[in-house]
């Protein structure tokens, strides 16, 4: 690896000039050609309804927005450079659009793939950096990458600024409004009967909710379409409730069960849902039925536990995960095939009576012919001409006494 190189990502900081400029004197120090690479990182929706081609930054910037901040950030490194400038080399890159980089984990191996592709030895990191990839970022993006040996890691010396905000935060008139009116109707339904007192304690209550809250509960104004979000959500609480109640059926007939006919397995499922919301209904959903439990999601892979093998074949025929996306995105989004027939599922742990013993299998149905590929591929291997040798070495004697013995 080069030396005198290094592999700086940007997010348009306060501090972005000082870690500019302290990178230019970094690399100068050293001998020969010095390289910095920087990298501007696009942090995957988690608010729009969008598909993954659609993916753009909900803290970010524009692909246009992020070459010019590249731009400007190259020309400040060629300016530090001075008398030096023959020596440097300024590359810029954009990573992140075509991937869904979903935590610190992800986007700290996106960062050590992009060291090991272009021969840099060291990423130094912006105090300030942050691309909207988990909050607070720097400190486990720093974690995360020193679990890697490939690459050194260091955080530039910027001065911070001091940041001084508001202590009142106004919201708009529509947050209020709106946040009153669904504490008021709750308030409501609580009470149960409609007295002027209930009627009186429920603005009261919905007015502190609302001015206290509205700007935590909304990050932006509720819309159309954030309210017939809001009715698919109510017709999916029914939804999850008999799925609930029949998983609660299943598993306790499992247990009074005699024989515990019991598989627990870990397995892997890539969903067709985008965004941290709609995955994060999706996972505790799975978690609240009876059964699956989520181990783990890694952008829009979730780990999960199946205790039982119909439970299995549930999961992987996507009926839940097809209820959520019907929430968020709508009807049509209902269409998408399910995981089971997408190819997206897998069996992490051995199943009792695989002759392979293989730790990662793959679902029912979808391996059928690649079993049998495999299964003839073993048998070609083992050479089925010197099987026919040896039958013809042992003589068609054997053979008809065989028959014989079959016909008897």
């Amino acid at each position: 690896m080069s030396a005198n190189s290094l592999l700086v990502p940007v997010s348009g900081s306060s501090t972005e000039r000082q870690t500019v400029k302290y990178a230019v004197r970094r690399v100068l120090d050293g001998t020969g050609e010095v390289r910095i690479r920087f990298v501007y990182v696009h942090p995957p929706d988690r608010t729009q309804e969008t598909s993954p081609e659609e993916v753009v930054a909900d803290a970010g910037l524009s692909p246009e927005q992020a070459t010019r901040l590249l731009d400007r950030v190259a020309v400040w490194a060629r300016e530090d450079a001075g008398e030096d400038i023959s020596r440097l080399t300024v590359e810029t890159a954009q990573i992140g659009l075509t991937e869904y980089l979903f935590s610190p984990e992800d986007l700290a191996t996106r960062l050590v793939e992009e060291t090991e592709e272009h021969d840099i030895p060291h990423i130094l990191l912006d105090p300030e950096y942050n691309p909207g990839i988990g909050s607070p970022l720097l400190r486990p993006l720093e974690y995360e990458l020193t679990r890697f040996r490939e690459c050194t890691v260091e955080e530039a010396p910027a001065q911070l600024r001091t940041r001084r905000s508001p202590l009142v935060i106004r919201s708009t008139p529509v947050q209020v409004g709106s946040l009153f009116l669904v504490s008021f109707l709750f308030y409501q339904l609580l009470a149960g009967q409609l007295y002027w007192f209930d009627l009186v304690t429920g603005v009261i209550s919905a007015t502190i909710v609302a001015v206290g809250l509205s700007r935590v509960t909304f990050h932006r104004n509720p819309s159309l379409r954030s309210l017939s979000q809001i009715g698919r959500l109510i017709l999916y609480i029914p939804y999850l409730l008999v799925q609930i109640v029949k998983s609660n059926i299943l598993i306790a007939a499992v247990i009074l069960h005699p024989r515990l006919p019991i598989e627990p397995r870990l397995t892997r499922v890539r969903t067709t849902v985008w965004g941290g919301i709609p995955v994060m209904t999706l996972a505790n959903s799975i978690t609240l039925t009876p059964g699956t439990l989520s181990v783990r999601v890694d952008g829009r892979s979730l780990t999960v536990h199946t205790l039982v093998p119909s439970a299995r074949e549930d999961l992987f025929d996507g009926g839940l995960e097809r209820a959520v996306r019907y929430v968020f995105y709508g009807r049509e989004s209902m269409k998408i095939a399910s995981p089971r027939e997408r190819g997206d599922t897998k069996i992490l742990q051995p199943i009792p009576g695989k002759s392979d013993g293989s730790d990662e299998n793959e679902s029912p149905g979808e391996t059928g012919e690649a079993d049998e590929t495999e299964v003839s591929d073993d048998r070609e291997a083992s050479g089925d001409t010197e099987t026919s040798d040896d039958r013809e070495a042992s003589g068609d004697t054997e053979t008809s006494d065989e028959q014989g013995g079959e016909q008897t």
